[in-house]
């Protein structure tokens, strides 16, 4: 997680920051849904490669988004859930989802 002073001193560039990559909001979109297991999330986000799938899931579990468990099976499953602060982002994904139909609606 970066420090205060490591971020940018505009609240929107800090938000774009930690949630502004196409990957990471359809990811954020995904798991405001339920928690999910990694390879079930790369089968519904098409086109992303296992390489920015898991630099995205590790940097957002870094910055306080989300979460991983490990549950002691064989083999291991893991499961990513979000966070308290991750379910913070809600109505902002909200409203990107309302924005959405509103202008698919005007076309």
């Amino acid at each position: 997680m970066l420090t205060k002073e490591e971020l940018p001193e505009c609240p929107v560039a800090t938000t774009v920051q930690l949630i502004g990559s196409k990957w990471k909001l359809l990811i954020l979109r995904n798991l405001l849904q339920r928690p999910w297991r990694f390879n079930e999330m790369k089968k519904t986000l098409e086109g992303i490669s296992q390489k920015v799938l898991t630099d995205s899931l590790r940097s957002m579990e870094a910055d306080g988004l989300i979460t991983r468990t490990v549950y002691p099976e064989v083999p291991p499953r893991v499961e990513y859930a979000l966070s308290d602060l991750g379910q913070s982002m809600r109505p902002i994904i909200k409203a990107m989802e309302e924005w959405g139909i509103s202008y698919k609606q005007q076309l």
